[in-house]
């Protein structure tokens, strides 16, 4: 993933995107470069229009909420009951990892 924040600074910052500046950026963070992630990077980029990608990245999440919240509107109690079991049935998971952890 770290290597997409890179492309996506670089993109960013208006630099032109390639395997040197890609591994300036990772180095800068402190990431153990893998030249081979790298140049793979650089290759499937080539061509993209990144800022279009970002675009059709993001439109599916705004469509995906609108029906939602047009569902919570018809059926309030019904989702906010689930929501409560989904809480509480996370909590005794998340007790559960805890107990497996300290014995």
């Amino acid at each position: 993933m770290e290597y997409i924040y890179a492309a996506m600074l670089l993109h960013k910052a208006g630099q032109k995107i390639d395997e040197a500046s890609v591994k300036k950026v990772l180095e800068a963070a402190h990431v153990k470069v893998d030249d081979a992630r790298a140049k793979a990077l650089v290759a499937a980029l080539e061509g993209v229009n990144i800022e279009e990608a970002i675009e059709k990245a993001a439109m599916p999440i705004a469509v995906a909420a609108a029906p939602a919240a047009g569902h919570e509107k018809s059926a309030p109690k019904v989702d906010e009951k689930k929501k409560a079991e989904e809480e509480k049935k996370s909590e005794e998971a998340a007790a559960a990892g805890l107990g497996a952890l300290f014995g």
